[in-house]
């Protein structure tokens, strides 16, 4: 796997010999694990209680190139010291399938801080699929009354005041010619060719392209067939082309289409990069795939430092063996009633610890209203001064600033209370490990990392201490299907 380095310190008394120390031990890590750094981001007298370094977000923007897998930090104080937007941007490097870990940091974190952390995600998750439930939950109405629901407009149609299609009287007739020219012999080429000396346009204002014309001669939409997801309304709309035409467009496109080119095979996200580590040596182990003689494709687990000749002689495993135990081992612990128990409570405690902006504010507006408390009693006893009125519109002032800052920081980052924080957590078990993305999310959120032996796997779950050890031959006897370790590599390799 490829790495980067991110390397940082603050203006608090430190020098130029910090960033060459963390950098140091970076590479010795990155050696350790078999990885290869390909490039350092240094942010110089930067504090990370705010995200705006800009080597930092050069870093975040440069991941979606997907040119490295890996952000190697000295400590994980280095990527950011706000809980929430190390949350929000670890989120935001996962999508494009990178991760952070720390060189010096045995855990990636301490327990509660890593379960705020997937709480915060959690919470931002929830937020987003209930806002979009309802909005799907709108545009189905619309649908039902086979309404347009937004979107780029299909070419021979306007939608009117309330948002029903109407025949567009200029592009209509367009349209309804340019399928019986095709089904006459012309070529998809030449309907393009005939659309732009007629100066027909996209509903972007470009001309049209191959695609766009091989996409409206499928379109139902030209035969009255409105759809939305899977609600499909024969006659929704005012029909374009008559059925019969329609139908001749498309035995045509079905004679004149080519086998479609081999593509490779899709290629599954490697789930546990980064938290599976050799055995025997302590390296990490690397996602691999390829085909055999057979044609059969085929995706492994490989030692890093197998991968490079570097003396371990670690077994290569199958990716869907280790995964499936993987997962099965987490979701057993979300299962686990007092695990659950155990994990609300230390999110809870960790959400007040880590928010360090709002008790700072509330200690702030507190000092402000005693100081006005004792300016009111002073005024009442009698003792007035010249600037006495001055000083109590000041601290009026600052008062209300210090309100709208606590309304703001409480709006961006909302407390949640123990039946939310425990809400949450139980809806992991909701997971469908079938599901690549679910998956996803079961191991980022319970496991942080295995160390894989020829004979047995090490769990280190987070929120615990302790580890667990799990023998493969017992494996055999387990609820797990199909799972054993493989003998031998595939076929070929």
């Amino acid at each position: 796997m490829n790495a980067v380095i991110y390397a940082r310190y603050s203006s608090d008394n430190q020098r130029e010999e910090s960033i060459e120390g963390q950098l140091r031990e970076c590479m010795a890590f990155a050696e350790s694990k078999g990885l290869t750094v390909i490039e350092s981001y240094i942010d110089r007298a930067f504090s990370a209680k705010t995200d705006n370094r800009p080597e930092f977000q050069r870093m975040v923007k440069e991941s979606i190139k997907r040119k490295f897998e890996v952000v190697i930090v000295w400590k994980l104080d280095r990527f950011s010291r706000n809980r929430y937007d190390s949350a929000h941007y670890k989120a935001q490097l996962k999508k494009n399938n990178v991760r952070v870990v720390s060189a010096t940091e045995s855990i990636s974190d301490d327990a509660s801080g890593i379960l705020l952390e997937s709480m915060l995600e959690g919470f931002a998750e929830y937020y987003s699929a209930d806002l979009s439930e309802k909005v799907i939950r709108g545009l189905t109405e619309n649908a039902l009354k086979c309404k347009y629901n937004g979107g780029g407009m299909t070419l021979g149609y306007t939608v009117d005041d309330e948002q029903y299609f109407q025949i567009d009287p200029v592009l209509a007739p367009i349209i309804q010619d340019a399928f019986k020219r095709y089904v006459d012999g012309a070529t998809i080429k030449n309907l393009v060719d005939h659309f732009k000396e007629l100066g027909v346009k996209n509903y972007r204002g470009g001309d049209l392209s191959i695609d766009a014309v091989k996409l409206m001669l499928k379109n139902r939409k030209y035969i009255g067939e409105y759809s939305y997801r899977d609600i499909v309304t024969p006659g929704g709309i005012p029909a374009i082309v008559p059925e019969e035409l329609f139908n001749k467009a498309q035995e045509r496109m079905a004679k004149n289409k080519k086998a479609p080119a081999r593509h490779k095979a899709k290629q599954d996200m490697y789930l546990l990069t980064t938290k599976l580590l050799c055995g025997k040596c302590g390296a990490y182990m690397v996602g691999e795939s390829g085909t055999s003689r057979n044609g059969a494709f085929h995706q492994y687990y490989k030692c890093a430092h197998v991968k490079q000749h570097k003396g371990c002689d670690k077994k290569t495993v199958r990716k869907a063996w280790i995964e499936d135990i993987v997962v099965h081992y987490a979701m057993e612990k979300v299962m686990d009633d007092d695990y659950i128990n155990e994990v609300s409570e230390k999110a809870f405690e960790a959400q007040s610890k880590e928010n360090t902006v709002i008790p700072q504010i509330k200690k702030q507006l507190a000092e402000t209203e005693k100081a006005i408390n004792n300016m009111i009693k002073a005024i009442e006893q009698g003792i007035i001064t010249s600037s006495t009125k001055d000083r109590l519109q000041e601290l009026e002032q600052t008062k209300e600033n210090l309100q709208i800052n606590l309304a703001r920081e409480q709006m961006t980052k909302p407390p949640l209370d123990k039946d939310q924080v425990k809400f949450f957590i139980m809806q992991f078990r909701n997971l469908d490990i079938t599901k690549e993305h679910d998956r996803e999310i079961l191991i980022d959120n319970f496991v942080n990392c295995i160390f894989l032996f020829d004979d047995r796997i090490i769990f280190v779950f987070n929120h615990q201490a302790d580890y667990e050890t799990v023998n493969l031959q017992d494996l055999e006897c387990s609820d797990i299907n199909d799972i054993t370790a493989p003998k031998h590599k595939p076929h070929g390799y």
